[in-house]
């Protein structure tokens, strides 16, 4: 019987390892798996690759991760805004790496690795510092830049119901990147409101199937506050 809901937040996480690529769902707070987050913490790995929307909010979730010290290296669209103080204090000290790519790059190239596809061509960045050392082309009188896809060991997001296979469904703008990360991850790992009995889902409702995830874990408030 396929059961992917069957182990504890822990043991779920207890598999990522040192220097793995992680990417963590959410648009700033929007769809964060702050008790996934807050699971990697207590697990101690260190020297990872993270790739998400931003680089922290405040002090909590994927800011108190960077705070730790466990990130070597951070890709994302948007680094600084008026509450990334542990970011910015990071990085002006030279102790984390920073990939900036924009918004649409960091959805396309995420995707494409999801979809199996080699690199691609954007006309996004072209001309600009993000483009230097990349190969370019001109098509159809258009110029374009070369992106390569980004995948990653492992992915964490939040969805809002999930059942035993896998399938989840999201709550409005908390979906953002959680879905294309799925695909594009080796293992994901979903937190999810509630986890509901096969059939419960409505198939059309049902936006990551099951095959694209290894985990999924129940996190109400009362276990997330223990």
């Amino acid at each position: 019987m396929i059961d992917k809901s069957n182990l504890s937040l822990q043991d779920a996480l207890a598999q990522i390892h040192d220097g793995a690529t992680i990417m963590i769902g959410g648009f700033g707070t929007a769809g964060q798996p702050t008790e996934l987050i807050d699971g990697l913490i207590a697990l101690g790995t260190r020297d990872l690759v993270i790739v998400n929307n931003n680089a922290g909010n405040g002090d909590y979730g994927l800011a108190k991760l960077l705070k730790t010290g466990a990130v070597r290296k951070m890709v994302c669209s948007f680094p600084r805004q008026s509450d990334s103080w542990v970011f910015d204090e990071l990085y002006r000290a030279g102790k984390i790496e920073l990939e900036l790519v924009p918004q649409g790059n960091l959805a396309c190239r995420i995707q494409a690795a999801g979809m199996g596809l080699g690199p691609v061509y954007t006309p996004t960045g072209f001309g600009t510092l993000l483009a230097e050392g990349k190969p370019t082309m001109t098509y159809e009188g258009k110029d374009y830049v070369l992106e390569n896809p980004i995948r990653a060991d492992f992915a964490l997001i939040k969805a809002h119901q999930g059942d035993r296979w896998g399938n989840l469904v999201y709550r409005k703008s908390a979906r953002n990147f959680g879905p294309i990360m799925a695909m594009a991850a080796a293992c994901t790992i979903a937190q999810v409101s509630e986890v509901v009995a096969l059939g419960e889902l409505n198939p059309e409702h049902i936006i990551t199937p099951g095959i694209f995830v290894q985990h999924v874990v129940q996190v109400t408030p009362a276990k997330a506050a223990a």
